[in-house]
């Protein structure tokens, strides 16, 4: 099942958000993310907000009601938002579930709607999420044709029984056809990896990266396993059908994706995330880490303006039902405060390659980056030149990192 929702207060039905989190909206970047909460079959490890047709009492008309209302939270957020004059839109992001569940025109009428009410930032970043089994030569030039401009392809591992294990049902040969059929459509492509899979290998993850760097993709996102309450993975450990992931293994599996993507090319930029340099990263991941201004539409999708988080009903039936009705999907919001703010700051700055501004701590946390340094934990080079950035040993220790910059 999706996870709960975090607390938070109501939220107004209108969806308004307080004066303040729309001063200087302008100057901000502005960043769409579009929540797709479909599914042809729901992974044993996942947590997100999805749902598979027959889960939801398969219909006709399901996905047409989930577009109406789609297009009618556009709506939403253009009279939301137009006090703080939002600027064009930077980077556009199709998550999920599958998007491409959808056919790639209905996903094209989305963005075009986005662009007609805001615009769209010259170069700027469109990315579609897409299973191997639903990209082919069609559909990645109707995408490209659409606007589209990235594909972020999740293949998790090439190897058959770690995806069986996952409950992964595409064939690993798919992989490579939807990344040429991207490639010669004109799409930037993004693998997407999961390492820690009980019964997975050393050599088992080994053959996945080097799968992986053989396809030569613009960009990698690699993330540790995290078995989360409520799903069957969860229950499986529980009932001790499957070892729970261990850290140790996890640290050494992080430790060779970093060696054999280096050797293959590839810079870290975040902890979880390489690409090929400059202009390959992902931007709509890095508004997130920067603590831009991003609306999330669909069911239970979160939004960020100026301060302000919001999160919408999770369920797609609710959420088409409350739009239908003329009122705010949004089910709870949280109006953080400056010591909030703050906090965010360094929790994400921290993770980026490009380091943490020191100035940005408090006095006590910049006496700790010292400390930090003498432990293997910052770089002391980056450091002297007044930022706090990451070693290999601190991404793998990041949150005592953290805890160690926010001691109050």
């Amino acid at each position: 099942m999706p996870s709960a929702f975090p607390p938070g207060e109501p939220a107004p039905p209108d969806g308004a958000l307080p004066p303040q989190a729309l001063e200087g909206m302008a100057s901000r970047t502005f960043s769409v993310y579009v929540h797709v909460p479909f599914c042809r079959v729901r992974c044993g490890y996942c947590d997100f907000n999805t749902y598979t047709l027959p889960e939801l009492g398969e219909g006709p008309g399901l996905t047409a009601d989930f577009v109406r209302a789609a297009h009618a939270e556009l709506a939403v957020a253009e009279r939301v938002l137009d006090a703080g004059r939002p600027p064009e839109v930077s980077t556009v992001f199709f998550g999920g579930g599958t998007p491409t569940m959808l056919p790639p025109e209905v996903l094209g009428d989305l963005l075009h709607d986005i662009r007609e009410r805001w615009g769209l930032a010259p170069e700027a970043e469109v990315t579609t999420e897409a299973n191997p089994d639903t990209l082919d030569a069609t559909v990645a030039r109707t995408l490209a044709a659409q606007g589209f401009t990235r594909v972020s392809i999740g293949m998790q591992s090439a190897v058959p029984h770690v995806l069986r294990t996952l409950d992964r049902t595409h064939d690993p040969a798919n992989v490579e056809t939807a990344v040429a059929a991207a490639r010669d459509a004109g799409l930037q492509v993004s693998l997407d990896l999961i390492y820690g899979t009980p019964g997975e290998s050393l050599e088992d993850w080994r053959r996945s990266l080097e799968a992986v760097a053989a396809l030569e993709p613009d960009h990698v996102s690699a993330y540790a396993l995290v078995v989360e309450e409520g799903t069957k993975l969860a229950a499986q450990v529980r009932r001790g059908q499957v070892p729970a992931p261990s850290d140790d293994d996890e640290a050494d599996k992080y430790e060779l994706a970093d060696e054999v993507l280096a050797a293959s090319g590839y810079d870290w930029y975040e902890i979880s995330n390489w690409s090929r340099g400059a202009g390959s990263e992902c931007a709509h991941n890095l508004a997130y880490w920067r603590g831009g201004d991003w609306w999330g539409v669909g069911p239970g999708a979160h939004s960020h303006v100026g301060g302000v988080r919001w999160w919408n009903v999770k369920h797609p039936r609710a959420y088409a039902a409350r739009l239908a009705d003329g009122l705010s999907p949004a089910h709870a919001r949280e109006v953080l405060g400056p010591a909030q703010r703050h906090d965010e700051t360094v929790l994400l700055g921290s993770r980026l390659a490009e380091g943490l501004a020191s100035d940005v701590l408090s006095a006590t946390g910049r006496h700790e980056v010292a400390g930090l340094i003498a432990d293997g934990l910052v770089d002391g080079v980056a450091a002297l030149r007044g930022t706090v950035v990451l070693t290999r040993r601190g991404r793998l220790l990041a949150d005592t990192v953290v805890h160690r910059l926010l001691p109050d």
